[in-house]
């Protein structure tokens, strides 16, 4: 008997004997397992048989879009081989022209404007996001280093003739995160915003001489300013209200008004969502453009021409692309697209065309190409789904189930994504895995979820995709509805999620998992501390276990970011109520088998937030997995690292959800 069956069934035995005797099973049974990069405890060996069913639908792959390259041809990311890289594609349908070939991942990639010929693309180490930005020399085909090899970059942005280069840094003081810019021909840099705090550059006027700028405090506190490039000089501007979200600053080409997306105060009235406006400074003349579209908008770009705009509406998840004619703001129509979420979408260089990345729940991200001038609608890439036959893939439904609190004097609805296998025979009861998404200011959208696929094709297990509160796209009060003090009330709607299962005669309430990364990986050890008694099973990625361990150990550049969305641990109240919800002091309640998966990289959640948790739940003689790769970070990037890691929670929902009852 080998050391991995013996230590499996040491811990599938935990649950046959006292809580004590567990406890002491546990202790004398655990051995850590350390092969290549990969570290595990009490996972078992994984069968072959799942690994190779697994297998396709772990070859899926999309392509994101990195922008038009100077003679027409698209850049996309995607992967290969082990990482996301970049690729060219010069004409639809046509071959995928590798250009990098790093060990690690691209976390960014966008394309020069003419004159240049080439692209800036991002790339950390083994997940630890101190990102290095490098320029790709299309014509020579070499590399070169742009920033510092040590702080943190993001969020290039080329100014319209090529020469400058701005980006956010942590470069100064490892902490705030300034506006820099880069003379790209002699490579000189300089902050021209140090204000501290968290600054990135959104657009450069149109002959290079200001640049517009934002604070970013959180995802509804926002401060926009323009930079003058040659003084220095930082200009804030007012914000209707003293307090909004806004984003996608842009200058008119002509450079006398300014787009932007904002929810700020509109005739005295509080917004809840984000819309698309316009406005001269020297005129004071103001619009809205987005007026008749009750959702948030964004992803705002123009064309260089300066004859159109583009923008996206987020519409209960779907996203839905608008072209505005300048300058008179007529709407285009546009030919018909595939129903699912836009990914980007950007205007060629001459602003004849739109290259637009969708991701739909049957199939992976591709860019297609829309003709303004003849409305014509071309796919470009056509990715890879493993061999597998789409048409079997599920499509879910939209569900909105009834919390516990009420809204207008009735219950309010929580929105939710079902994956629900086909062919169900009648009479079956369906295992359900509940997937709750990080943020917590994300959203889950119905993209293309492979797990899902997989869970519904061969595992005959349903999938629920909720957006509880404090979720983004419903609007402003639904956002800040989990602010601090608030917290749990998102748990509850968990909670009201299971009393939905519990209703429907095709889900089997007894066997409910629940699996979630980030906050959401913090959703999930919640979610069993108050509800083991309903909830079979849990897998926990790169989660928070205890918010003041969390904001005192997560990268210094993060700290009050995150302090301004959960709660300062510093005041005493609020530490508190981070005692009284901490997923680590209340580790005696979680009575279900856990899952526990990290990046030792992680500078968000530090690996110390699983081990602790971990350690804490072993104590109640539950079994309990844990698994760490030592070159990935937030989240796991490389797919060897995914495979292994999907592959061993396939095992944990076959042991510990999907058999028995």
């Amino acid at each position: 008997m080998s050391l991995r069956h013996t230590l499996s069934v040491a811990a599938l035995a935990l649950a046959c004997v006292s809580p004590a005797l567990a406890t002491q099973v546990a202790k004398d049974s655990l051995v850590r397992e350390h092969t290549g990069n990969r570290i595990s405890e009490h996972v078992p060996a994984l069968a072959p048989a799942l690994i190779e069913r697994l297998e396709r639908y772990q070859n899926t792959r999309g392509a994101s879009l990195g922008g038009w390259t100077g003679e027409g041809c698209l850049l996309i990311a995607t992967r290969f081989a082990e990482t996301q890289q970049a690729h060219r594609v010069c004409e639809p349908m046509g071959m995928r022209e590798q250009l990098t070939f790093h060990r690690e991942p691209l976390n960014s990639l966008d394309a020069a404007p003419k004159p240049l010929d080439g692209f800036v693309f991002g790339k950390d180490v083994g997940g630890n996001e101190f990102w290095q930005l490098h320029w790709f020399d299309l014509a020579t085909r070499e590399t070169a280093l742009l920033t510092d090899g040590k702080s943190r970059n993001q969020d290039a942005r080329f100014s319209h003739d090529g020469k400058q280069l701005a980006y956010s840094s942590t470069a100064r003081n490892g902490r705030d995160i300034d506006v820099w810019v880069m003379d790209l021909a002699t490579r000189k840099t300089r902050a021209v915003v140090a204000e501290g705090g968290t600054w990135s550059a959104s657009d450069f006027s149109p002959d290079g001489k200001q640049l517009l700028v934002i604070k970013y405090v959180s995802a509804s506190e926002t401060y926009p300013g323009l930079v003058d490039l040659e003084t220095g000089k930082l200009q804030l501007f007012p914000v209707d209200g003293g307090k909004a979200a806004i984003s996608d600053f842009r200058f008119s080409r002509d450079g006398q008004a300014v787009y932007y997306v904002s929810d700020e105060i509109l005739d005295g009235k509080p917004q809840e969502f984000a819309s698309l406006r316009r406005h001269e400074p020297a005129s004071g003349k103001f619009e809205v453009l987005s007026a008749g579209i009750p959702w948030d908008v964004g992803n705002l770009s123009l064309a260089e021409d300066g004859r159109h705009l583009l923008f996206v509406s987020n519409e209960d998840g779907i996203g839905k692309l608008h072209v505005l004619s300048l300058p008179d703001h007529r709407e285009l129509k546009l030919p018909a697209l595939p129903i699912g979420v836009i990914g980007g979408a950007e205007f060629s260089p001459d602003g004849r065309r739109i290259a637009v990345s969708i991701n739909t729940a049957t199939s992976p991200s591709d860019i297609y190409v829309i003709e303004l001038t003849t409305q014509r609608l071309v796919r470009w890439t056509r990715s890879e789904v493993g061999g597998l036959d789409a048409g079997r893939f599920v499509t879910p439904s939209l569900i909105r189930y009834p919390t516990f609190d009420r809204v207008d004097g009735r219950p309010r609805t929580i929105p939710a994504f079902y994956y629900r296998p086909a062919q169900v025979p009648a009479g079956t009861k369906l295992p359900v895995v509940i997937q709750i998404h990080g943020g917590p200011e994300a959203q889950s959208q119905p993209i293309f979820n492979a797990n899902a696929q997989f869970l519904a094709n061969e595992l005959g297990v349903a999938m629920l995709v909720p957006n509880v509160r404090g979720s983004a796209g419903y609007g402003r009060t639904y956002l800040g509805l989990d602010n601090a003090e608030k917290r749990e009330d998102s748990v509850k709607d968990i909670g009201a999620l299971l009393d939905w299962i519990g209703a429907q005669p095709e889900l089997d309430a007894q066997r409910v998992g629940v699996y979630g990364g980030s906050y959401g990986g913090y959703m999930v050890l919640a979610s069993l501390m108050h509800y083991s008694d309903r909830i079979r099973a849990g897998v926990d990625v790169v989660g928070i276990s205890d918010f003041s361990t969390f904001l005192s150990n997560t990268e210094s550049y993060r700290r009050d970011l995150r302090r301004a969305e959960y709660g300062d641990e510093r005041v005493p109240e609020m530490k508190a109520v981070f005692d009284r919800i901490s997923p680590l002091r209340n580790a005696r309640k979680i009575r279900a088998p856990l899952f526990v998966a990290q990046g030792r990289n992680d500078p968000r959640v530090p690996y110390t937030e699983a081990e602790q948790i971990v350690k804490a739940v072993r104590g109640n003689g539950v079994p309990v997995w844990f698994l760490m790769f030592d070159d990935e970070g937030h989240g796991f990037h490389k797919k060897a690292n995914t495979d292994y890691f999907g592959a061993a929670m396939m095992t944990f929902w076959q042991q510990h959800l999907i058999g028995g009852k």
